[in-house]
């Protein structure tokens, strides 16, 4: 199964779970490092998130992966906080972020261009309006993101 295949598989599987905890789950990750799989759910709740939620939720996914076992290989879960460099990937973290700066890469070039650091300025209709550094502004339909993250700010 290709591995995006597979993370909207356990996106699936894991959101009621965490969502009943209390917790947004904000993505998935299911990668190969220094040799080994890690699986990855980077969840948030209003206030951030602690050790111990991660905790809680790690043993909570657990149960559940090894109940649907949808990974028939070792590997490694992790629970996390998104960090600072959050990723963006559904509609809402567009909406929720608007106004701030982001890191995006396109899945194919957008007048010649695949990545962009920029300012969001609006979100609607699936795809967002940015404004990048130099002040060129581009509409980017949300299909056509690879990867969204928000530019740290200090």
């Amino acid at each position: 199964m290709k591995v995006e295949g597979l993370e909207d598989k356990l996106r699936a599987l894991a959101e009621p779970l965490l969502t009943d905890l209390g917790f947004e789950l904000v993505d998935v990750a299911f990668a190969t490092e220094y040799g080994r799989k890690v699986l990855r759910f980077f969840i948030d709740k209003p206030g951030g998130v602690t050790i111990d939620d991660c905790t809680q939720a790690s043993r909570e996914l657990s149960t559940l992966l090894d109940v649907q076992d949808p990974i028939p290989q070792r590997y490694t879960l992790e629970v996390s906080s998104p960090g600072l460099d959050r990723p963006l990937v559904k509609e809402k973290d567009f909406i929720r972020y608007a106004g701030k700066k982001v890191r995006i890469k396109t899945k194919e070039p957008i007048e010649g261009r695949r990545n962009f650091k920029a300012t969001i300025d609006s979100v609607g209709d699936g795809s967002i309006s940015v404004t990048d550094f130099d002040g060129r502004r581009f509409v980017i339909e949300l299909a056509r993101i690879d990867r969204a993250r928000l530019e740290i700010e200090i």
